[in-house]
């Protein structure tokens, strides 16, 4: 049997630095055991034995035929991996026979011999040709099958005997290269464009070629030929198959290896990226449909949304500040959200920290994070002057992914796909990700304002997106534990064992807007909103700054809350907040589209309206379910009362349903409708809608029914 293994010893050749050498004396000494090798012109080389065995530069020169690394052919596993089930147990019989020749025995030992083994004609005492024709006839085949396989099992073991299948190479078509070269070249021009017909390919291809060579240097292939041909370059250059848009991508795919950044703890790297919606909103501000843009912020490590912004139309770089300033200062939560989807105010998880005082009080809607660098895209949003210059200032660096490549923001993308299978879908208004997944007419539908939407994202980010499992976060010590964006900060703060914290907390106000106005005698007035608070400089005073407006002082303006300004005191640089002064009546944030919509609505009820009665209106307005109709509020209470008297398993919709957002902006209350049942739910036939004046008495039944409680 052939020998692995080599001895070395005195004797022992070997080839060191391209010379053979062989040893001749094996020492041991206190730095370790060393030999003394000869060369061929008689000169003494000592070394250890260490570098002899594993340096790259000495190779052993074996004494006797063995396997090697370079012998001809495929290792055991690659011959017998490309074998089927069949072929790999006619491979095992024939082992089988093969052992009996050699031993006597099918299992090649004696102590696992079968009942009637060794039989007579394969005993040891047999001359090993006897055996060999006895087999040959046992089996049907001749003698010179049997000495082949007991060679090869000698050789190779039982990957000696598998089936020598020479797989013919793929089928070559005879086209000229030049031809060839002259399609491919046709071909990737039209990576950018339309997609072609393969006919005009091939035109173009032939029409090339004659111009390039002249007529008849080339060989032109049928038109059989030239279609098999495009098949084939099809695996290399995807033009015909895939959508162009795919094609596209492929073909911008980088051609060395593909690299990645590995974030080692949150907040290290922050995704930034804007998308627009599946789905149709409803603009406050114009009253009318429009397309809302969503722009978010992602910790890359933990997955947590930092920042959410949705705006109609488009994304302005206002909108980007202000995701970035939510990573400083995240948004606070809702009253009525659950509690695992509340962050604490510190922003340390209370697994990490436990914190007894504050575990009841209000709490984020998302982990505060100071990132370190910023992966955007090359919008004019994110690289505008106010965002890269605030960034500058922070210490925060701008890492602009590749051109047309979407991967290199992977996770923030399939966020946006998560959204809209988790939530955008099951919303009314959905439209679908492109033209031909649109329903009829998803416009009549029940609708959601911009602030609604927005609000009913937030939640489902915070209650659901961070406390689901996902595949992809995984600690490489426990790669079978699958870990939520929530737990994965939490292990991430526990691996890094800090956070990252602004080392000023006010450094976050000069991401915000700046606002150029003067200070009056009654305080400060932007956007027909007067705000006052202390610190504010005396009315009529010089201003120190060459302002656009005569005499006026920069004030940072929010536009996710208007209920507050900030305005830094240039002589003592300290920051002052400044309070609408109708803010007592908002109760929550207030952005600034939702007043104008309220100043709407106030000017078409009250004769003299003003900004409190407006946002006490849109408040209560909101709490109605302004997004419904009667019918449709009749119909959503049918439906959630049948769903919990049948108790199905939850789904998707149901869960997304169940959000206190969505349920205030549907005006649904399951357990008012459950109680109400024989009053509310009644038949809807065709003369709904002409009944519409006659329920208009009833609107304060609804109102009671549907109050959020």
């Amino acid at each position: 049997m052939n020998r692995a293994a080599t001895r070395v010893g005195v004797g022992t050749r070997f080839r060191y630095d391209g010379e053979s050498v062989e040893v001749v004396e094996m020492a041991a000494t206190t730095a370790g055991n060393e030999v003394v090798l000869k060369d061929g012109h008689g000169r003494l080389l000592r070394l250890s034995l260490k570098e002899l065995l594993f340096s790259d530069r000495a190779v052993i020169s074996p004494d006797g035929p063995g396997p090697s690394a370079d012998d001809e052919g495929e290792i055991a596993s690659v011959v017998l991996g490309q074998l089927d089930a069949e072929e790999r147990q006619k491979v095992l019989e024939r082992a089988g026979h093969v052992r009996e020749v050699l031993t006597g025995y099918r299992s090649g030992s004696g102590e696992l011999a079968a009942g009637d083994e060794p039989k007579a004609a394969y005993a040891t005492a047999v001359p090993m040709e006897a055996r060999k024709a006895a087999k040959a006839a046992e089996l049907g085949v001749t003698t010179r099958t049997i000495e082949r396989w007991v060679a090869g099992f000698l050789q190779h073991g039982e990957a000696g005997l598998a089936l020598r299948r020479t797989r013919s190479e793929q089928s070559r078509i005879s086209v000229d290269d030049r031809w060839v070269e002259t399609a491919v070249e046709v071909m990737v021009e039209h990576t950018d464009q339309s997609r072609p017909s393969r006919t005009m390919v091939i035109d173009r291809t032939r029409a090339r070629v004659i111009a390039r060579f002249g007529e008849g240097v080339v060989p032109q292939p049928s038109r059989a030929t030239a279609f098999r041909l495009l098949e084939e370059l099809e695996r290399r250059h995807p033009l015909f198959r895939l959508s162009t848009k795919r094609n596209r991508d492929i073909a911008g795919r980088p051609e060395g290896p593909y690299g990645k950044l590995r974030p080692t703890r949150p907040g290290e790297y922050l995704l930034m990226d804007s998308t627009r919606l599946d789905v149709f909103a409803f603009d406050p501000l114009t009253l009318k449909w429009v397309q809302a843009e969503l722009s978010v912020g992602m910790d890359w490590y933990s997955r947590c949304i930092t920042g959410i912004r949705l705006t109609p139309v488009s994304t302005k770089a206002v909108d980007v500040s202000a995701v970035l300033f939510q990573s400083f200062r995240p948004r606070p939560a809702g009253r009525d959200w659950p509690r695992h989807a509340v962050w604490p105010e510190h922003g340390i998880p209370r697994t990490v920290l436990v914190d007894v005082e504050g575990a009841t009080g209000p709490g984020l809607a998302s982990p505060p994070l100071v990132p370190e660098t910023l992966v955007v895209d090359h919008g004019k949003v994110y690289v505008s002057e106010h965002l890269t210059s605030v960034c500058r200032r922070m210490g925060i660096s701008i890492q602009p992914a590749r051109l047309r490549t979407g991967r290199d923001k992977g996770p923030v993308e399939r966020y946006f796909r998560t959204l809209r299978e988790g939530l955008l879908q099951v919303l009314p208004g959905y439209k679908g990700p492109d033209i031909h997944s649109r329903g009829e007419s998803p416009e009549d539908d029940a609708f959601f304002f911009l602030d609604e939407l927005e609000a009913i994202i937030r939640e489902w980010t915070a209650a659901v997106y961070h406390c689901r499992p996902h595949s992809s976060l995984v600690d490489p010590a426990l790669p079978g534990l699958r870990m939520s964006p929530a737990k994965m900060f939490e292990h991430g703060m526990a691996r890094a064992g800090y956070i990252e914290v602004p080392r000023d907390r006010d450094l976050a106000f000069e991401f915000l807007q700046t606002k150029w106005r003067t200070v009056q005698h009654y305080g400060v007035e932007i956007g027909r909103r007067r705000y006052i608070g202390p610190g504010l400089p005396e009315p009529g005073g010089r201003s120190p700054y060459d302002s656009p407006v005569k005499n006026g002082w920069p004030f940072q303006v929010d536009p996710d809350d208007i209920t507050r300004i900030y305005f830094r005191d240039p002589a003592t640089r300290a920051w002052h907040t400044l309070l609408w002064e109708h803010a007592p009546s908002a109760e929550m944030p207030l952005s600034e589209d939702a007043l104008t919509f309220a100043r709407q609505l106030a000017a078409s009820k009250y004769r003299f309206p003003d900004d409190r009665l407006a946002v006490a209106d849109l408040l209560e307005r909101w709490n109605l379910g302004l997004g419904t109709t009667i019918a449709e509020r009749r119909m959503a209470l049918r439906l959630s009362r049948e769903q919990a008297a049948i108790e199905l398993p939850e789904s998707e919709a149901e869960t997304v349903v169940s959000l206190p957002s969505v349920r205030k902006a549907l005006g649904q209350d399951e357990q008012t409708a459950e109680l109400r049942e024989p009053d509310v739910v009644a038949e809807a036939g065709d003369d709904d809608e002409a009944d519409l004046e006659d329920l208009a008495g009833e609107d304060d039944f609804y109102a009671d029914a549907l109050e959020d409680v």
